[in-house]
């Protein structure tokens, strides 16, 4: 446990840094190209719908820690071969580097959920999952400033630098863990793609989870639509400079440590589908908020709502899948599920560049406002439906690049 926290806050640094760095870089190397930044967003989100079916069934077969501590160290590779190409002039290979952190962290994190449950007593994987998504939550907060000071005080290839070293620190944190089990093969890789099917046929045989995909797919649409947007907010809506994205970041964390702590003291008493349906209906009135006000406190108290409605979509949707899916078929529930909320996610972020040409930001958060709403409407068969009973909670989300 405390080796998976301890990778988690090196990762979480790394992540930040290279997320701030390279969109105020790419914002000054384009003058603010509304398709440049969005692609920044395609690069770190688009291996995630492509890859995580897949990575997780490899995962599976492969020795969990072996995974996690290659994965970062290629992830370390990618980035130090990036540096190079920014000294000899060639700044776009900086999409590179998310790109390809982007693409390993689908392996490592299924693989990191295997190590949870081999080695996390059941009854302590809640507050495992506690600690873990706090502090994602406070890098929300602190990860933003740390990027802007890097990017701005040292530079891009300092901030390059600072990432490359912070995934070779993960990766000797988790060079402790405890040594792997051997796994025996279970067979060629046709398999892989039997049990691909076997999961697609499970999840349109359920209709709690074809519920599922509809506002799974309709909040990565709205997501999508937005996320690239959140410079522009500042600096055409605030009039402010564009390190004020920073504190909307700082904001949006802040409330989703405080939406963690609620949702825990509220779990025993409202079900997850009722703070699902909250969680929906919150994000959809801070949506349309923040891509109508001129006020910066406004546009911060709106942004922290968003984020303290993102713990109940977030944990409730886990708890809906570990609730209704058979042990064997969760991983692919998941892996089939999760696709569907990226790729709506991807899509928008790939139109939202072209699309802010053509319409007023206020036009586009009220288009992700429906789209939440739209969600909401998703929720609705679910409350119809008889809770069952209760299993383990999920060790899901580890390791988010």
């Amino acid at each position: 446990m405390r080796s998976i926290l301890l990778s988690a806050v090196f990762l979480q640094l790394g992540i930040w840094v290279r997320n701030f760095a390279i969109l105020l870089f790419v914002t000054e190397q384009t003058d603010k190209d509304p398709v440049a930044l969005s692609f920044i967003s395609v690069a770190e989100f688009a291996p995630i719908f492509v890859f995580s079916f897949i990575g997780g069934a490899f995962a599976d077969r492969w020795r969990p820690k072996r995974t996690m501590v290659l994965c970062d160290v290629l992830s370390a590779a990618s980035v130090f071969a990036v540096l190079l190409t920014l000294v000899y002039g060639g700044w776009q290979a900086i999409f590179f580097a998310t790109l390809v952190s982007s693409i390993l962290s689908q392996f490592s994190q299924p693989a990191g959920m295997k190590l949870f449950k081999l080695h996390v007593p059941e009854e302590q994987i809640p507050m495992g999952m506690s600690m873990y998504q706090t502090i994602q939550a406070v890098f929300m907060i602190l990860g933003p400033m740390l990027g802007t000071l890097v990017y701005f005080r040292l530079g891009i290839q300092a901030a390059v630098v600072l990432m490359g070293v912070c995934f070779l620190l993960s990766a000797a944190v988790l060079t402790t863990l405890p040594r792997d089990q051997v796994i025996r093969k279970t067979g060629p890789s046709a398999r892989i793609g039997e049990d691909i099917r076997s999961g697609l046929r499970y999840v349109k045989g359920n209709k709690i989870f074809v519920y599922m995909g509809s506002f799974f797919l309709a909040a990565g649409l709205a997501l999508g639509l937005i996320n690239p947007l959140g410079v522009y907010v500042v600096t055409e809506h605030l009039k402010r400079a564009e390190d004020s994205l920073q504190w909307l970041t700082a904001a949006n964390g802040a409330g989703m440590i405080l939406g963690g702590m609620l949702v825990m003291g509220l779990s025993k008493r409202v079900s997850p589908r009722v703070m699902l349906l909250i969680g929906f209906v919150g994000n959809a009135a801070a949506v349309a908020v923040v891509g109508s006000t001129g006020s910066m406190g406004v546009a911060l108290a709106a942004q922290f709502v968003s984020g303290l409605m993102v713990p109940f979509i977030h944990i409730s949707c886990q708890t809906l899948v570990m609730s209704h899916a058979e042990e064997a078929f969760v991983g692919r529930v998941s892996g089939i599920l999760n696709p569907l909320f990226t790729g709506g996610m991807v899509l928008t972020m790939s139109l939202s560049g072209v699309l802010k040409t053509n319409l007023p930001l206020a036009a586009l958060f009220g288009a992700a406002a429906v789209l939440f709403l739209l969600g909401a409407v998703g929720v609705l068969p679910l409350l119809r439906h008889k809770e069952p009973a209760r299993t383990a909670p999920a060790a899901a989300g580890l390791r988010h690049h």
